[in-house]
């Protein structure tokens, strides 16, 4: 797998625009090529000559696939893990594989279960839950999706604390009610947390005025500063993808009044472009995984390459979509079609990536690295 950069040549790019204003007649192309079409032709050439002079770089991982076609972990019991079990984050730690997902009861309400794993594919979970819905901005609807990065001796975990029992902004009424807000919590061990609070409130912020989740942390400093990505919400453009920096890790600031990733319409992104895992800094950049819906709210994988000098800048992006529903249980769920990946490990010649299918199951993938 490949990105592009385009680095059109100026001078060929020139000569063929130069071709296109010949009168017609020539014989540059057929007469019956003049007027509209040609042009059409002009534009496509100019575009060949561009896509032609581009730089291939390559991502550090090849073509997915699933080692598993069936759920990795899947709701059980009638308590905290008993309506669905998805959007898990996973790490290696002291040689295993520590998955962190979330869990919810028939009641709706998260929680964040804990398995482990020696081969990164079957886990053994833990009877409880190692996060809960305990405080005020958690009320109800309990703390959900997370995102671990390690820095220094510390675990981070970002995670959306859901307060159903109603809200104070755009999501005060409605079918969709309450607050969601992006949170933060610390571990050294990923059993015992200790709460950092909400991170980057609901309803502020240079460009946000809705729910905020979804954090994905660098996992190093860039130009002094720790840098995020994650979701929010404008006036008139819901659920994109925005920047935010710290000096310490607990105190946010947007790095922009706009967002740094916007959907794009007639693709698989038209409508939502949310943050997967903590981004992994390579030679050519700062790569993050990200989860698009498009108009019929199908979700699937894409990435985007930002600059690892200056984290708001992208770029490259992908065209099309590198991993989609396709398995029964990603397609129905408790939300259909969704694969959304959150977990993201090296694991030797491997890549691993943990999804949540259908807002019910465990999933993982696989990529060879490169």
């Amino acid at each position: 797998m490949y990105l592009s950069f385009k680095l059109v040549v100026a001078s060929e790019k020139s000569r063929i625009e130069k071709m296109c204003a010949r009168k017609e007649g020539t014989n540059f192309m057929p007469k019956i090529l003049t007027g509209a079409r040609g042009r059409i032709l002009c534009f496509v050439l100019v575009a060949v000559i561009a896509t032609a002079t581009t730089t291939e770089i390559r991502v550090p991982f090849g073509t997915w696939s699933r080692p598993s076609n069936t759920p990795i972990i899947s709701p059980q019991g009638d308590g905290f893990e008993s309506a669905g079990t998805f959007n898990p984050t996973v790490v290696k730690y002291d040689g295993k594989f520590v998955m962190l997902y979330r869990a919810q009861d028939h009641q709706g309400k998260s929680s964040l279960g804990y398995a482990t794993s020696d081969d990164g594919i079957h886990f053994v979970r833990r009877a409880e839950p190692v996060l809960v819905g305990e405080a005020p901005y958690e009320t109800g609807g309990g703390v959900e999706d997370p995102r671990l990065v390690k820095i220094g001796d510390t675990f981070y975990l970002t995670y959306t604390g859901y307060n159903n029992q109603g809200g104070s902004g755009m999501h005060a009424s409605g079918t969709i009610h309450g607050d969601a807000q992006l949170c933060m919590a610390t571990s050294t061990d990923l059993i015992h947390w200790k709460r950092v609070g909400v991170i980057m409130p609901a309803y502020k912020g240079k460009w946000n005025v809705g729910w905020t989740k979804s954090g994905a942390i660098v996992p190093e400093k860039i130009g002094g500063k720790y840098w995020m990505y994650y979701l929010g919400d404008g006036a008139h453009q819901l659920t994109q993808m925005l920047v935010a920096y710290s000096s310490d890790l607990v105190h946010w600031t947007d790095a922009l009044d706009h967002p740094v990733l916007s959907s794009r319409p007639k693709s698989f992104d038209s409508q939502v472009v949310e943050p997967g895992p903590a981004p992994v800094i390579t030679p050519n950049g700062i790569l993050l995984i990200y989860n698009g819906a498009d108009d019929n709210n199908v979700y699937r994988t894409g990435w985007v390459l930002f600059d690892k000098n200056d984290p708001t800048k992208v770029l490259a992006r992908a065209r099309q979509p590198i991993f989609e529903p396709v398995e029964d249980w990603e397609k129905k769920g408790q939300v259909p079609n969704v694969v959304f990946v959150e977990g993201l490990v090296r694991d030797g010649s491997r890549w691993l990536f943990y999804y949540g299918g259908a807002d019910k199951y465990v999933g993982v993938a696989s990529a060879p690295a490169r």
